[in-house]
């Protein structure tokens, strides 16, 4: 399976790259070609040194429109404020069946500490703005609490939850999959795409708890 990073050579883009390349395909996106194709060749370093003859993906970089040609799976490492133009550039670019996951989380740091802007500004979540701009692809919602940290550490188990929001069955049903590969990582079924939102506000709670309790990356865990 190709799954395609848009804004992969970020912090989450690595961590996704080195967690998935050992069995699928990674297609690692940014709007400078050159910077994707250095970022590829770096996360391919760090995966082939990791799994060795176990590894049976690879990784390569290219431009934010030809990745999204190429994906089965789009993942959206973006932030709120360029949905509407990323998504408007990418809807033409990207084949009928392709699942689209939104790990995007609406928020800004004020002098009370982290909060999420759709409750502040009145404004639509991150998922459901997606799939207002790619009405006819399957939007799932999913990796909001999940500390960057850990997931680039491949020596290291999340130990955590996500909670995934979505309308189709059988794309909730490849994203856990994808969930399950994450060593310690547990999928939680929450609801539809519309209900995103109370995944996505976590975020801003568990880093206004992480810095006020001195946490080091945390995450979530329902037990």
């Amino acid at each position: 399976m190709k799954v395609g990073l848009i804004g992969g050579t970020g912090g989450m883009g690595e961590g996704f790259a080195l967690r998935w390349s050992s069995k699928h395909d990674i297609l690692v996106g940014s709007r400078d070609v050159q910077k994707a194709k250095d970022a590829a060749n770096n996360y391919l370093r760090t995966a082939q040194n990791f799994y060795g003859d176990q590894m049976n993906g690879n990784i390569i970089g290219d431009e934010n429109l030809a990745i999204a040609r190429k994906s089965d799976i789009l993942l959206l490492s973006i932030h709120y404020e360029n949905i509407e133009d990323t998504c408007k550039r990418l809807s033409n670019h990207l084949s009928d069946d392709c699942i689209v996951i939104s790990p995007i989380v609406p928020m800004k740091r004020t002098q009370s500490g982290f909060v999420y802007t759709p409750i502040e500004d009145a404004k639509r979540s991150a998922a459901e703005t997606v799939a207002a701009h790619l009405e006819s692809f399957r939007i799932v919602a999913s990796f909001h609490t999940i500390s960057e940290a850990r997931l680039k550490n491949l020596h290291e188990s999340l130990d955590s939850d996500t909670f995934v929001c979505g309308d189709d069955k059988d794309a909730l049903v490849t994203v856990n999959n994808l969930i399950s590969e994450i060593p310690g990582l547990r999928h939680i079924y929450l609801g539809p795409l519309s209900i995103a939102y109370q995944a996505e506000i976590l975020t801003p709670m568990l880093l206004n708890s992480a810095h006020r309790n001195k946490i080091k990356n945390p995450g979530i865990r329902i037990v």
